[in-house]
């Protein structure tokens, strides 16, 4: 009797959004777009960083949200996927911690709706941008320490949050682990987005030979914030394969082939080729010396 070889070729889709300041509002359009992709034949439906509140107000943050074991969120979206029979991965939510602090964190839920995979945004946004924006991530929530990686049915998923993008070696990290696709759940400002948004995703495929997907935040929230929207599917070879037009809430769907990450580090096998190396500041002695990954 031959084995059934497990599908390598799937459709993923990410759900964009406008988060607001009431959590089951947001909720309910999430829990809606998600539907909307399984129905149009995703199996790994995707949503963006802060899918249950986006609220500058620390007070009003801390009054809305709860631990992860009250969080209505993470039920309802195990209840989701169970039902729909796919593999959500709530991009990340705001959980409360003990004392004043949260966390922002991913949930890989898979189609039995058991929670596969968790994960804490390790790069806090603590910016101060040309036009006066301010952000300090660090005040509010404690970052994750851990890169984390799941074994999903169809390959390897790495997870990563919103300005973790900006740090090359985390997604290294998650390719050399096994990782195939990663995933890069976003609410970037409309300001950072215009100018890296495309070309860091693009340059996070390239280099590891890897499939990007990202759901964002789009549009004018209710605290005022701007994000940018235009969620991308990447393939390994750099090439957008779905992008969300404009900043509107809506889906987007595209068709991957978990061979085609094989076949491109094949040709260009940049994981393989790295090589640990010094760092030197000149002048300097030779004991300034300092080892780096490669």
């Amino acid at each position: 009797m031959t084995e059934e070889k497990t599908p390598r070729r799937l459709v993923v889709g990410c759900v964009q959004m406008r988060s607001g300041v009431d959590p089951m509002r947001n909720l309910d359009v999430a829990a809606r777009l998600v539907r909307e992709a399984a129905e149009a034949g995703a199996t790994y439906v995707q949503t963006p960083e802060m899918t249950n509140i986006l609220v500058r107000s620390r007070k009003d943050l801390f009054a809305a949200i709860l631990p992860e074991a009250a969080c209505p969120a993470v039920a309802a979206f195990q209840e989701l996927a169970r039902g729909l029979s796919v593999t959500v991965h709530l991009g990340s939510i705001a959980v409360r911690l003990d004392g004043e602090r949260a966390a922002n964190r991913s949930f890989v839920i898979d189609p039995a709706g058991d929670i596969v995979a968790r994960y804490d945004k390790i790069h806090m946004f603590d910016v101060d941008l040309p036009d006066g924006e301010t952000w300090r991530e660090s005040e509010t929530y404690r970052p994750g320490e851990q890169a984390v990686s799941v074994q999903l049915p169809w390959g390897r998923l790495g997870l990563t949050i919103c300005y973790d993008l900006r740090f090359p070696m985390l997604h290294r990290a998650l390719a050399e682990s096994g990782a195939e696709v990663l995933a890069s759940p976003a609410a970037f400002t409309a300001q950072t987005g215009k100018a890296h948004w495309h070309v860091l995703l693009r340059a996070r495929a390239v280099e590891t030979g890897s499939f990007v997907v990202a759901a964002a935040q789009g549009g004018k929230h209710e605290d005022g914030r701007e994000t940018y929207g235009h969620s991308l599917v990447v393939d390994p070879w750099g090439r957008v394969l779905a992008e969300a037009d404009g900043a509107e809430p809506g889906v987007i769907l595209a068709e991957i082939d978990l061979e085609e990450v094989a076949s491109v580090r094949r040709r260009i096998p940049a994981l393989e080729n790295g090589r640990r190396f010094g760092v030197v500041s000149l002048p300097s002695e030779p004991t300034a010396l300092r080892e780096v990954g490669a």
